[in-house]
């Protein structure tokens, strides 16, 4: 009975675990996408400081390349980690379920305990009856 125990607290750690990770790469991924898009709201006050707003302009602001080329690292960057955000929605699906497995074993043998305490019991109540029936 020890081990399930165990068993259980572990599997509700590995639980806890993998939501703390899945929070986290979220958490990521909206830092990336409110970067890029403080990013993009420097470039547009740049080229409107400017007056320039074509790219290959040779008197494009060197801020904007800058802020653009970080911007397309961060916005890439949140792509990437949205694959990982699957992949960590999977991981903890899986450890939810290994959970419940355990759980309902957990429930399973202590419903079979109480049903043999119940039978006990009962056939304890037969026995006290039966011999007041006999005397």
């Amino acid at each position: 009975m020890k081990s399930r125990e165990s068993l259980i607290r572990l599997k509700k750690f590995q639980v806890d675990e993998k939501r703390r990770q899945l929070t986290a790469i979220e958490m990521m991924v909206a830092d990336f996408h409110r970067m890029a898009n403080e990013l993009d709201l420097q470039i547009k006050v740049e080229q409107e400081k400017s007056g320039i707003t074509d790219i290959s302009h040779f008197a494009y602001p060197t801020f904007a390349k800058a802020a653009m080329t970080r911007r397309d690292n961060l916005v890439q960057s949140a792509e990437e980690l949205s694959g990982q955000v699957e992949a960590a929605q999977n991981a903890l699906a899986e450890a939810v379920e290994e959970l419940k497995k355990v759980e309902l074993l957990e429930e399973r043998d202590q419903s079979r305990q109480r049903h043999a305490l119940d039978e006990a019991e009962q056939e304890a109540m037969d026995e006290v009856a039966l011999r007041m029936v006999r005397r």
